[in-house]
């Protein structure tokens, strides 16, 4: 028999050559359709699922992590109130530095307050990370350009989404507009070269300010004296996974092949043939994302509830109100530990009625 050619779920594509001992055992007519995969092509087929299988699981378990830690964060009792000035909402007194405090007799006023304030900070928080430029400006340049990368990171994946879902949609993604698309043709062009810039920036900030930041952990001696092994774990986990994404685009230049990743996790369809640097990389991104939740680098989600329920929750405490209902039940919490003036068994409501002015006299004169 002459060699056939099969094709195996659109990607095995093999030219095999029966014998005649197999032409006896078989007929093949017009209708009928036999697929022959060698056992090479089953392990490549089933290693591209178990990596597939990998990614599922870690966007999953990430996503669901996340979503209790926030509702954990949302559903904790109220926080002790600091009282830390200037507060963003404070309309028209956020400036100076100000609060309702200001105003005689302000438990009988409508409070003005402001989210574009809130806003406005959050935005300069996340965006400028403003606050390690005030306070601790050499570690800013090179924090800075870090987060920045992560920024462009999560920037290039939407844009690999998008051109993967053209691509779905029967729209390939390539430097040449494609006038199928009408006046919207340069929309394929312009997802392809903003796919490239923004993957290669992310790369290379990520890469040379993470190992810069390692360095500084190691060599600056205020830095290195809170710095625990984790924090240098966190930062040299991050460089591998860039690191290695770094290698894999040399096989993949353009991101073609990334786009057909995310096709076929979008499609749910078996996975591109890729090299095992790519596999490597995807390996420890995923483990990544796994990881992520159970470490403190949640701050990205956890900032708001810093900012918006601690700093700078000023909500007074009026009779009736919520925040009054809130305090009662904390009040009911009991004491786990002991001081000179703290005796544990006790309620805080217990431990607040029990204090007399005599025993705060004591407590000043030692200090």
């Amino acid at each position: 028999m002459d060699e056939q050619e099969f094709h195996v779920s659109g990607i095995v594509k093999r030219k095999i050559k029966f014998s005649e001992t197999c032409e006896k055992r078989f007929s093949i007519t017009q209708k009928e359709k036999i697929f022959i995969i060698s056992k090479k092509s089953i392990i490549k087929v089933m290693g591209m699922i178990w990596l597939q299988a990998l990614v599922y699981f870690s966007f999953t378990v990430f996503v669901l992590a996340v979503l209790a830690k926030v509702v954990k964060y949302a559903t904790m009792p109220i926080h002790l109130r600091w009282e830390l000035y200037p507060v963003p909402h404070e309309k028209g007194r956020a400036e100076h530095g100000g609060s309702y405090y200001e105003e005689p007799e302000w438990w009988k006023k409508p409070r003005e307050t402001t989210l574009l304030g809130e806003l406005k900070e959050m935005l300069m928080e996340m965006l400028f990370i403003k606050r390690v430029f005030e306070y601790k400006r050499p570690l800013w340049w090179f924090t800075y350009p870090f987060h920045t990368g992560i920024y462009l990171i999560l920037a290039w994946f939407v844009l690999v989404f998008i051109g993967a879902v053209f691509e779905i949609a029967g729209f390939p993604i390539s430097a040449a507009s494609l006038q199928q698309l009408g006046f919207l043709s340069w929309l394929p062009p312009l997802i392809y070269y903003l796919t490239w810039i923004v993957g290669v920036l992310a790369m290379a900030l990520m890469l040379i300010f993470g190992i810069g930041l390692l360095l500084r952990r190691l060599t600056d001696e205020g830095m290195r004296s809170y710095s625990s092994p984790v924090d240098y774990f966190n930062l040299l986990f991050i460089i591998a996974v860039v690191a290695t994404g770094i290698a894999a685009w040399q096989y993949d230049s353009d991101f073609t092949l990334a786009r057909a990743f995310m096709k076929s996790l979008i499609t749910f369809s078996p996975l591109p043939s890729v090299s095992s640097t790519t596999v490597l990389h995807v390996t420890l991104l995923s483990l990544l994302f796994l990881y992520l939740p159970f470490t403190k680098m949640t701050h990205f989600f956890a900032k708001y509830f810093t900012y918006h329920k601690i700093l700078w929750e000023d909500t007074p405490n009026l009779k009736g109100s919520e925040i009054e209902e809130e305090v009662k039940k904390v009040l009911m919490y009991r004491v786990s530990w002991s001081a000179p003036h703290v005796k544990p068994g006790l309620t805080w409501a217990e431990e607040a009625s029990k204090v007399g002015l005599n025993e705060i006299k004591v407590w000043k004169r030692e200090e």
